[in-house]
């Protein structure tokens, strides 16, 4: 597989795991923490480091609306236990 290629595949594999845990919103963080090591929020953050590191003008709050697939404070009050 070439450079560009393996670079596709891996966006599509994390925009499909974003999907994924958009739609599961009676799976809390905590709970893929336990399980994973890390969860929607450490996402968010690793994705705002890189996004920061590329020059890119993103914040926290942006980058989570963009995991959550909705404001993280709208997340928290609808689905967080």
């Amino acid at each position: 597989m070439d450079d560009q290629t393996r670079m596709e595949v891996e966006a599509a594999a994390f925009r499909r795991l974003v999907t994924h845990l958009q739609s599961r919103t009676d799976v809390q963080n905590i709970d893929i923490m336990n399980l994973a090591g890390f969860c929607r929020n450490c996402m968010s953050k690793w994705v705002l480091s890189e996004a920061q590191d590329r020059g890119v003008d993103t914040d926290l709050e942006s980058v989570r609306e963009d995991i959550y697939g909705m404001p993280y404070a709208r997340w928290k009050a609808e689905f967080q236990t």
